[in-house]
């Protein structure tokens, strides 16, 4: 990276900035991305004075980086880098002359810098920041604005910000993140399928039985008590992360892997999924909210006990889709994700279907189906299943086994951050990993109408443990199938 760029993060020493943006930026500081001019501007309502503030993030990063990652050795070129402006964006006061006056301070025959608006901050002030920017000559053809999720609340909401904050800035330099969508692993799902030639020509129904995809988290509300109820895991996970996931599995190759081209065909996958209403959300969705129980070893209390309050909010979704396409017809596509669950992970598994003919005697093992499970966290990497002979029998006795492709003991000193990559991708100018308007709307077309026959059915959450794996009644959203969840691990049992 070459060019100087300025970097506004609106919300700038809040918990969003402090816990993933500033050790995103301080790694590209430490591995050599960032150009000599380059600057960060940290906007707060509330600023204390620098040499306060600039302790506080030293002090905060030394927490959050790991072994060998000590800012210590590069904390004074970063620090001359942060800029603190204390500014209440919802006023017109003074304090947008401490940002005004900086970014306009470019010397005379040079062109305009590349400028990075970050909005970290509710997204209902999104448009009130745009026109604030645009009200004070800040936004340049050079310019482009990151939104952070929740965007929106349904789809009318989401529009509602997406045409408020369009009217300043033009579709191509609007980055809406999606931090999932930055993890190295979701990158070498890409490689998998357009870089290896034994898997693309299977990557269809003719060879895949089914597909899950499972994002579930350990940890309850942990002081979002009033977003998620608002939200639930319908609009926090699925809506964005899950359905984004699911584009890369199931989409067309691109001609070029290059922004537009991938998302023209995430953008089929979407029009390509099935609708669920009526009774096909009865019998194709499960959702649940987390009782106490036991997690590792400790008592852990319910959602209401967290919340205080009485609430039919999910905390977990199970959901059964379909895309109607020639690529996927007949194949299932499973989603699941939950908090409180008994692991914290978050997987894609491609099962392929059963050999249709078993050419070994009678005194072999079953053939199981070769699976293929695409690790995003705890522990990245590729996991392929398939059927190999014993080697401590001499006769013809066969077995499962694991090829294991571990990224942590394969490339020295690999470490993945998510926001890392999408930060250097929006300075660079890259929408590749960045999802289009279309792309949301169509996500929310999906799920409003889910939403909504859960309201008006009146049908209550299903409760289960927490440390278990969720509602009874996920499970048996496959095992009517014939199928089960992978890595289920014995789950408690849920509470009718």
């Amino acid at each position: 990276m070459t060019h100087d760029f300025d970097m506004v993060i609106f919300g700038g020493l809040g918990d969003l900035s402090l816990r993933k943006l500033l050790p995103a930026l301080y790694r590209s500081e430490v591995s050599g991305h960032f150009p000599e001019g380059a600057r960060i501007f940290l906007v707060s309502r509330r600023v204390e004075s620098r040499e306060q503030e600039l302790t506080r993030i030293h002090e905060w990063l030394s927490t959050q980086l790991k072994s060998g990652e000590s800012p210590a050795s590069h904390w004074q070129v970063f620090e001359e880098r942060l800029h603190l402006c204390a500014l209440d964006v919802t006023e017109n006061g003074e304090g947008w002359a401490q940002l005004e006056q900086p970014l306009s301070d470019i010397p005379e025959g040079q062109a305009p810098r590349d400028r990075v608006f970050y909005l970290a901050m509710p997204p209902s002030l999104y448009g009130t920041i745009c026109e604030q920017l645009s009200a004070r000559n800040l936004i340049h053809e050079a310019s482009r604005v990151v939104l952070e999720k929740p965007l929106g609340y349904d789809r009318n909401t989401a529009n509602d910000i997406n045409t408020q904050v369009g009217k300043y800035f033009p579709e191509n330099s609007i980055f809406r993140i999606d931090h999932y969508l930055g993890k190295e692993t979701v990158q070498n799902l890409l490689a998998l399928r357009f870089a290896n030639i034994m898997f693309e020509p299977l990557w269809n129904g003719n060879y895949i039985d089914h597909v899950q995809i499972s994002l579930s988290e350990e940890v309850g509300l942990e002081g979002r008590t009033a977003f998620y109820d608002q939200a639930g895991a319908m609009r926090d996970m699925i809506q964005n992360h899950l359905l984004q996931l699911l584009c890369l599995v199931a989409m067309e190759p691109p001609h070029k892997l290059q922004a537009d081209n991938i998302r023209t065909e995430k953008l089929k996958v979407l029009q390509a999924l099935r609708p669920l209403t009526g009774y096909e959300v009865q019998s194709h969705t499960v959702r649940g909210q987390y009782v106490e129980g036991m997690m590792h070893g400790k008592e852990v209390p319910g959602y209401l006990d967290e919340l205080g309050k009485d609430s039919q909010t999910e905390t977990f979704v199970a959901i059964k889709a379909h895309i109607d396409n020639w690529r996927w017809s007949g194949v299932p596509f499973y989603f699941r994700t939950g908090k409180r669950l008994r692991q914290r992970c978050a997987e894609i598994v491609i099962q392929f279907k059963s050999l249709t003919h078993n050419v070994f005697d009678g005194t072999s093992t079953h053939l199981a189906a070769n699976r293929l499970v695409i690790r995003l966290q705890p522990d990245e990497g590729i996991e392929m299943t398939v059927m190999a002979k014993e080697l401590n029998h001499l006769d013809m006795r066969l077995q499962q086994v694991p090829l294991n492709l571990n990224f942590a003991e394969t490339f020295s000193n690999f470490y993945s951050d998510a926001y890392q990559r999408l930060l250097l991708n929006v300075i660079d100018n890259d929408l590749s990993l960045f999802a289009h308007r279309d792309e949301a709307d169509l996500a929310w077309a999906w799920v409003d109408p889910i939403i909504n026959a859960w309201n008006t059915s009146g049908t209550p959450v299903q409760t289960y443990e927490a440390g278990s794996w969720g509602p009874d009644a996920s499970a048996a959203l496959l095992h009517s199938d014939r199928r089960a969840w992978h890595n289920n691990g014995g789950s408690k049992r849920s509470k009718k």
